[in-house]
């Protein structure tokens, strides 16, 4: 030993070996070779970064060119990392990073909301849904898939957030190394940055360069939340105001005393099924022919459009909506409204002395809900006894479920039936689609096995050619509408009273992202005393709304319904 390496202690020797031996092993590559790796990360950090404030959270925007922009975000969140001391750049960088991927989830999720459902995520009032995703998503394929569906999403949620923040950090460590130029790029940028944004430079129609859609998407969404943590009280406070509560049943319906009622809602039949170019018009002539030959047989109709609450999916927001006369867009309203004492429409025909039934083919589970509406009896999946092929998504032909009420509800002597009846035949994906038959065996499960074919999940519409999906939706909604004016002309008398209505407007893979909510709503009739009844508003008859039909919004239909056929006419100013 020399004299050099006696002054040397013995544990820092070893500490200086351990340190040799990591390098050794962390570094193998010679510099040019690790400055080529680490730019190469550092240039995939970027691209993370800018890929997650570019992506859009609107389907239309969903553009190779809409990526291509210089985010604010970038140039802002920038500077102030820069400036930041070390303890405090450590933390902030961390939390930008996160922000940046939970932000990045919302889009995503803002996407799939806007092509299922025709609008955003709310971090709030949706998080309910999650529930009936994983019920849907088992009643179609299965809880293996559902579970793998579940997990998958979840791994991808915390791959994003942390990729994101990763990026952050090593973009952050990048500009520290290069302290100078950053500095002096950033400044460019911003200056850039405002010119651009001044002066309204845009690659495309709709798609500005100088961007700042991170921004505003957080302000977004944390409006929503103060919104959605509100709308309870909101709720709340419209469903006191009542005007028929306590209306005692003799005083309700006394118009339609002895006739049934049948409510039906014919699933996705949205005015875009009668406006749209795109789609196949031979519903608009099957809905003429329709009117027709109701009007041989002694029947009228009346036609006007109803604004629904959803849109693309949730049906029973509709349906609530609908029968309830308060505004129901979302699940926590919803929740809300089966909690309550409400008076709905089923509950208003049953204090009036009607037996009150739903006849729900598309239920297949246990419904409390029913005890809310005021059904005094449910015909469900199971109730209804079909044992013939599956339609995809719809269980049984819309002819089979009509002729099943017929056989169950009224037959020959009768009391007096009010039934809400969802169709089911024109759910998505629209195929295969079930062809009329006989009525004399329309309810024998077996005569519809020959029509049986290639069953589809309903997301299966997002990958399939969209002129077929629109080709597939308007022969199902035609199929769902003839099934019910064909029961009305097989087994309609002067004691029946039809209401025909969608719930919401199909998906937007259909009508596109900006079609609207209206749906079409039609009251047909033998007895001309019940049309005369809605002379004041001023529907277009027939079955096929005019182009300037009244447009209602769908929670006003069960007062102007109560009011119509009660003791008093509708009147012009109560109209809302």
């Amino acid at each position: 030993m020399t004299a050099q390496d006696s002054t040397v202690p013995p544990e820092r020797g070893v500490r200086q070996q351990r340190r040799a031996g990591r390098t050794s092993c962390r570094r193998p590559l010679h510099g040019g070779s690790r400055r080529g790796v680490r730019v190469v990360g550092d240039g995939l950090a970027l691209v993370v970064v800018l890929m997650a404030l570019a992506l859009p959270s609107r389907p239309e925007d969903l553009r190779p060119l809409a990526l291509v922009t210089v985010p604010m975000e970038l140039v802002l969140g920038g500077a102030v990392l820069l400036i930041l001391p070390a303890g405090s750049r450590r933390v902030v960088s961390a939390g930008l990073g996160v922000l940046l991927g939970v932000l990045s989830v919302v889009k995503l999720l803002d996407l799939g909301f806007a092509t299922a459902l025709a609008r955003p995520f709310d971090p709030v009032l949706d998080l309910p849904l999650l529930d009936d995703a994983v019920r849907l998503l088992t009643a179609t394929s299965g809880r293996a898939a559902s579970v793998g569906a579940g997990i998958l999403a979840v791994v991808v949620g915390v791959a994003i957030i942390a990729a994101s923040t990763c990026a952050v950090r090593r973009l952050t460590l990048a500009a520290l190394r290069w302290r100078a130029a950053t500095t002096r790029l950033l400044t460019v940028a911003t200056v850039g940055w405002l010119t651009i944004s001044l002066a309204g430079v845009q690659f495309a129609p709709g798609i500005p360069l100088a961007a700042s859609s991170e921004t505003r998407l957080a302000a977004s969404e944390a409006v929503g939340v103060v919104r959605g943590l509100s709308d309870r009280r909101d709720f709340e406070r419209e469903a006191a105001v009542d005007a028929y509560a306590g209306v005692p049943g003799d005083q309700l319906l006394t118009a339609l005393r002895g006739k049934d009622v049948l409510i039906t809602f014919v699933e996705s039949y949205g005015r875009s099924a009668l406006t749209d170019p795109r789609i196949d018009s031979s519903l608009d002539r099957s809905l003429d022919r329709a009117t027709m030959n109701l009007s041989a047989a002694g029947f009228g109709s009346r036609s006007a459009y109803l604004t629904s609450s959803t849109a693309g999916g949730g049906s029973w927001l509709a349906q609530g909506t609908f029968l309830s006369g308060l505004w129901v867009d979302n699940q926590s309203r919803y929740s809300n409204l089966v909690a309550s004492d409400r008076l709905t429409l089923p509950s208003a025909f049953a204090r009036a002395g009607w037996r009150t039934v739903a006849v729900a083919p598309g239920t297949i589970r246990a419904w409390p809900e029913a005890a809310f509406y005021g059904y005094q009896g449910v015909y469900d999946d199971a109730g209804l006894d079909y044992h013939g092929p599956s339609f995809s998504w719809a269980a049984m032909p819309d002819q089979y479920t009509l002729a099943t009420f017929q056989r169950l509800e009224r037959s020959a002597g009768h009391d007096p039936v009010m039934a809400v009846m969802p169709l089911v035949s024109s759910h998505a994906p629209w195929a295969p689609v079930p062809t009329m038959i006989d009525w004399s065996v329309a309810g024998d499960s077996s005569r519809y096995a020959s029509m049986a074919g290639p069953n589809y999940p309903p997301e299966a519409i997002l990958t399939r050619d969209p002129d077929q999906v629109r080709a597939d939706y308007a022969r199902a909604v035609d199929y769902s509408m003839t099934s019910v004016i064909s029961y009305v002309r097989r087994y309609g008398d002067d004691n029946l009273v039809v209401i025909i209505l969608g719930d919401h407007q199909p998906s937007p893979v259909v009508t596109g992202t900006d079609a609207g909510r209206d749906v079409p709503i039609s009251v047909v009739s033998k007895d001309q005393s019940v049309l005369a009844r809605i002379n004041g508003w001023r529907w277009s008859p027939g079955l096929r709304p005019a182009v300037d039909a009244p447009v209602w919004r769908m929670d006003a239909f069960r007062d102007r319904f109560l009011t119509a056929f009660g003791p008093q006419r509708a009147s012009g100013d109560q109209h809302r």
